[in-house]
């Protein structure tokens, strides 16, 4: 998994040991980690980074994991995130009470960090299905993450890598227009300073790949907003 699509996990645990192991078995399983010690350092990191899937402790100082939760579940730019709740409550109530509060997943502490790297690797399924392995489809284009095959009507297209990761990100999301900002975010990586503009030579790139069989351009310019697939 390359650094550029590595999809990235927030841990927010204030428990040092805790924390470090976490990291420690997500980096091991080829993830990007940051890490936030309290819910309002945790929050703060929701906006610098933008997740893919955060890890959060229920027992936090100040700000609570079930108010993090209920922040982020309540805001349109947060919503979609996958939060995967970590806690010592193990009554059917507590879990109710954090599924309720918006968590995707609930886990109860002591847990196997094998079955926790399971539970994130099935909500990075649904949300990033690409970076886990996932076929995807899209009308007559099929993408095989796996073994980073694209083909369309049948015909084996040749993509670099980086138009594989692009064409990566809009199959994820058919129908939502990425800005180049976002773009270079995802397929790039927020550690590498690129211009806007090379967002577009790749995706001109990615377009000529594409059609190179005949068929339409799928790719739709949005006037001042951005790309999308569809």
């Amino acid at each position: 998994m390359s650094a550029q699509t590595q999809p990235t996990v927030l841990i927010v645990e204030d428990e040092p040991a805790q924390r470090e192991v976490l990291a420690y078995n997500l980096e091991a399983e080829g993830f990007r980690v940051v890490k936030a010690e309290n819910g309002e350092e945790g929050l703060i990191m929701v906006e610098e980074e933008t997740p893919d899937i955060i890890v959060l402790d229920w027992m936090l100082p100040n700000v609570s994991g079930i108010e993090v939760c209920r922040r982020l579940k309540t805001r349109t730019e947060t919503r979609a995130i996958p939060i995967l709740m970590l806690s010592a409550r193990s009554e059917e109530v507590d879990k109710v009470r954090g599924l309720e509060t918006g968590a995707d997943d609930y886990v109860v502490k002591p847990y196997s960090v094998i079955e926790l790297m399971a539970r994130v690797r099935a909500q990075l399924r649904r949300t990033r299905p690409a970076t886990v392995g996932e076929r995807l489809e899209y009308e007559d284009i099929i993408l095989d993450a796996e073994t980073h095959r694209v083909t369309r009507s049948g015909e084996a297209l040749k993509l670099g890598p980086t138009e594989f990761r692009l064409l990566s990100t809009f199959m994820e999301k058919p129908g939502r227009v990425w800005s180049r900002e976002q773009l270079l975010d995802r397929v790039w990586g927020r550690d590498i300073y690129v211009d806007t503009r090379t967002v577009d030579v790749h995706i001109g790139r990615l377009r000529k790949a594409l059609t190179r069989h005949g068929g339409e351009d799928p790719l739709r310019t949005v006037r001042g907003a951005g790309y999308a697939l569809g």
